[in-house]
């Protein structure tokens, strides 16, 4: 068998060393620069400095050093092509098999706090991205590993076979030119982000996003349309594709819209919570001492849009909660966790889908609380950029505004109400009391119809809306819709303010005898 030859120059050096061991077993020749060539040499394996294996010295600080045909030509020519093997024999060009390169860590630097516009430029890696581009155009011949999850699988192939299959080759070729893009991306969106004194603006000139596909889905929104889901390329803790499906059916299009709105909401509550959402609204909403009295509380909110709903809770679902939910039909189930009785409860019913999503660690940034930081919508031929809702209110944020002061159980309903208003489509209305909602109106052209609607489906539900407390996500631009609210039993509510006719609206709570407090802030979601 032929020897081999592997040039190893990496910047994040885990697994390099095991790896190199391996391949020196194998009867390899090792090839390196800089630091790796270093902890192979003081390992005791035979490395050949790639300044020795060119015969021209590394220069400029390092910058010149891989850039040289002895190495590109051992990278690039092909096999299978006479001339290309002529030129070799010609110039003294030995054949690189394998190449082992991780880049300068640029993203892990401009990410620190105080990074400057040369840390930045030192940390642009050139010779690297032009090995790692030169043996993936050549993947034919050479195998290219650009992460060191790769290195044991490719070891393991080398001692059963002495090379690496064309299927390994090809796919880690394609790894290492999707790496290149996820790296020249970084590059691109931090230099064009760059203003003329020197700060950073918040949304470059240039957005270079990179996502990851999880799955081809059955279909879109409707049959007719095609879907795939994609994911982050380093997902938050404790967002929704982070999650773990343990039974039932693949989940479709909608099916992981409407989850992610339900997640999104049950993560908002510290106490036990369930939340069921139906075409990506909350249609109940409840917390309780345990995920049982929690899902009880929700499904008596709207039982008949629970029915085919997606459930989320931000507790570990146990038999009793199991034994409950199970007598409903529901397409997707997401906790935490779930017991031992549980899943055997759900066994049952094999097509329900059961999602296990780890709750994040929490902390004051997005990504410690599993969320977004920016939101995306597509428009003809554009793309709408935004920073993600994550605004949460606090107590000491609301200003009374009536004469009626709230007492302390209705500030926790209106708190209530609020967190819940946030996941509902614009423009909503939300009843709650006692730690549930009592009626959801969402998604409606007109506030007031919103408002008329939520007395509506509390009724259907049973429910009585007599001192109950309500959110609305936006100020109330007329009377008319706080009237709707006063005439089915609210006794206070919770509002952004900030309509020129606020006078009027307050005028109409104080009449009412309704206790009012604002935001300052809205949540529309469209």
């Amino acid at each position: 068998m032929t020897q081999l030859t592997a040039l190893l120059s990496v910047s994040d050096k885990t697994g390099i060393l095991d790896f190199a061991k391996g391949l020196h077993a194998l009867g390899a020749k090792l090839l390196s620069t800089g630091g790796t060539a270093k902890l192979l040499a003081e390992a005791g394996l035979p490395v050949t400095e790639v300044a020795e294996h060119t015969g021209f010295p590394e220069m400029m600080d390092g910058r010149v050093k891989t850039l040289h045909p002895k190495i590109h030509g051992g990278l690039l020519a092909r096999g299978d092509t006479p001339e290309h093997v002529a030129a070799m024999e010609k110039h003294g060009i030995t054949r690189i098999d394998i190449l082992a390169v991780n880049l300068y860590p640029f993203e892990a630097t401009v990410a620190k706090p105080g990074c400057t516009l040369e840390d930045a430029i030192e940390n642009i890696d050139i010779g690297g991205p032009a090995m790692v581009r030169s043996a993936a155009k050549n993947w034919k011949d050479v195998t290219v590993l650009t992460d060191a999850a790769q290195y044991g699988a490719v070891l393991e192939e080398l001692k059963a076979n002495g090379r690496t299959s064309d299927k390994t080759r090809f796919a880690a070729s394609v790894a290492a030119f999707n790496r290149i893009a996820q790296y020249d991306a970084a590059i691109s969106n931090y230099l064009s982000s760059l203003q003329e004194d020197g700060s950073k603006a918040e949304y470059p000139a240039q957005m270079n996003a990179t996502f990851v596909k999880v799955q081809d889905l059955r279909y879109g929104e409707n049959s007719h349309q095609t879907a795939a889901l994609y994911r982050d390329l380093f997902p938050a803790p404790g967002s929704l594709v982070t999650g773990k499906q343990l039974q039932g059916k693949e989940l479709s299009y909608n099916n992981i819209a409407d989850a992610d709105a339900a997640w999104e909401c049950v993560k908002s509550f510290d106490t036990p919570a369930c939340v069921i959402v139906k075409h990506a609204n909350p249609c109940g909403v409840a917390v309780g001492v345990n995920p049982a009295e929690a899902y009880s509380k929700a499904f008596k909110t709207d039982p008949t849009s629970a029915f085919g709903g997606i459930i989320a809770f931000n507790r570990e679902v146990d038999g009793a909660a199991a034994q409950l939910v199970a007598k409903q039909f529901v397409e997707v189930l997401m906790a935490p966790g779930f017991s031992a009785e549980a899943l055997e409860i759900f066994k049952a019913k094999a097509n329900v889908r059961l999602m296990q999503i780890a709750l994040p660690p929490g902390g004051p940034r997005p990504w410690d609380q599993g969320r977004n930081a920016g939101d995306s919508k597509r428009v003809g031929s554009g793309l709408l950029l935004q920073t993600a809702d994550n605004h949460f209110l606090r107590k000491e944020d609301l200003k009374v505004v009536t004469t009626l002061q709230p007492t302390a159980q209705q500030l926790d309903d209106l708190m209530f109400a609020w967190t819940v208003a946030q996941y509902v489509k614009s423009n909503a209305i939300v009843y709650c009391g006692g730690g549930m909602t009592l009626g959801v109106g969402a998604g409606q052209m007109s506030r007031l119809d919103s408002a008329r609607i939520a007395s509506i489906k509390s009724q259907h539900a049973g429910l009585s809306l007599v001192g109950s407390a309500v959110a609305s996500d936006a100020f109330f631009p007329f009377r008319d819709g706080l009237d709707v609210l006063a005439d089915a039993g609210a006794t206070c509510v919770i509002q952004p303010g900030g309509s020129m006719r606020d006078d009027e609206v307050i005028a109409a709570a104080n009449e009412r005898g309704i206790a009012m407090v604002v935001t300052g802030v809205r949540h529309f979601r469209h």
